[in-house]
């Protein structure tokens, strides 16, 4: 199917994301407007420590009003590759770095109406290694055991979306005896 960017205008700039309203065509030669979130892309980790445990992190999420578990994640600072921000993030939300770091998988988180793309890493082999966090982020850090984090995932009790995808993308990595 042909779609056509007729004309694009940016609405909004914040620190986050972009807000641009496009005009395109449509197959059937009609025109629409479509509101598209421009995000410069972020990844998520999911860190599996040698005890059989992954790490999430607790924080507020004002758009959902709500505290959320999830696992830890951030953005991608400009040209910054995704590993390399993998590495930072594992780092400033839960205080551990990575021996091995491997990328399981990728995804739009909601290309309906934004340009995020979502890289998802598995962090092993963890290790002390703490950086200081975002002045804006108040986070607590949990353990969890990862057969009671996929029980967690079957029941509802993780209401993320990066999370979940992350959570399903791993366990072809995982050892059946894990789960």
């Amino acid at each position: 199917m042909n779609y056509k960017t007729i004309q694009s205008e940016n609405i909004y700039h914040g620190r986050v994301f972009s807000v641009r309203r496009d005009e395109i065509e449509l197959p059937n030669g009609s025109a629409a407007h479509r509101d598209i979130i421009d995000h410069g892309g972020a990844v998520t980790i999911l860190p599996l420590d040698s005890e059989g445990q992954i790490w999430f992190v607790r924080q507020y999420r004002h758009a959902a009003g709500v505290e959320i578990l999830e696992l830890p994640a951030g953005m991608l600072e400009e040209g910054e590759p995704p590993e390399m921000c993998a590495r930072r993030e594992i780092r400033e939300e839960v205080g551990l770095a990575a021996g091995h770091l491997q990328k399981i998988g990728e995804f739009y988180l909601a290309p309906g109406y934004s340009t995020e793309y979502m890289y998802v890493y598995l962090a092993t082999n963890l290790f002390p290694s703490p950086l200081p966090g975002d002045d804006d982020e108040f986070l607590s850090v949990e353990s969890i055991p990862i057969a009671q984090v996929f029980e967690m995932a079957k029941t509802g009790s993780f209401r993320d979306a990066k999370t979940l995808a992350a959570l399903l993308l791993v366990q072809p990595f995982l050892d059946a005896s894990d789960e």
